[in-house]
């Protein structure tokens, strides 16, 4: 015997944010993207130039130790979570004054 197809709900048209909404969302994925580019440039150079200038940075010291040795050592894991720490409030931060720009 034929099992009865459950009912179907009435298909609800799509909606289309307001232009006023989608250039707010427009707005905050710039900004979102902006910090992220910004952040992931600090964290390239960071790992990076700190290698590969190690040679030209020796003569600079930080508590005793050359500044290479140190930000290879200590330095670089310090900035990694200095990043990820202000990539957080700051999009805690966004997403906040988003949303209450939306709500309102």
């Amino acid at each position: 015997m034929d099992k009865p197809s459950p009912p179907v709900a009435p298909a609800q048209p799509a909606r289309t944010p307001s232009p006023e909404l989608q250039a707010r969302r427009d707005m905050h994925w710039r900004k979102t993207r902006r910090l992220t580019a910004i952040l992931l440039l600090v964290w390239l150079l960071t790992g990076f130039l700190t290698v590969f200038y190690a040679r030209e940075l020796l003569h600079l010291n930080l508590f005793g130790w050359p500044l290479p040795f140190y930000m290879a050592a200590q330095g670089a894991s310090l900035v990694y979570l200095a990043i990820i720490a202000f990539y957080a409030w700051r999009m805690r931060r966004l997403d906040r004054d988003f949303h209450t720009e939306e709500q309102a």
